[in-house]
């Protein structure tokens, strides 16, 4: 599944056009590298989003194509605990 793809089904961007545009402009890694919008996901990949000051890790549990309600969207990735205690710190 392509990156900007899964992006806008978990959630993480309003639109596509915004996921890859911002995997294009380098805010996103899958795995420790930077990557484009059509790198292909697998499940137990690692994402690292930067979007505004804070730094999101996620971990791919899921693939959707289609973009579904929110509760849904969440069963798409699990937040590393660390990810969400620096969140929480800020």
């Amino acid at each position: 599944m392509r990156l900007d793809k899964w992006l806008w089904a978990a959630r993480c961007f309003k639109t596509r056009a915004l996921a890859a545009e911002a995997a294009d402009l380098g805010r996103v890694e899958v795995n420790a590298i930077a990557a484009k919008p059509a790198r292909e996901l697998r499940v137990g990949d690692t994402v690292a989003l930067r979007q505004g000051g804070e730094v999101r890790t996620l971990v791919v549990r899921g693939l959707s194509a289609v973009r579904g309600p929110a509760p849904q969207a969440q069963t798409l990735y699990e937040e590393t605990a660390e990810s969400r205690a620096a969140r929480e710190r800020a």
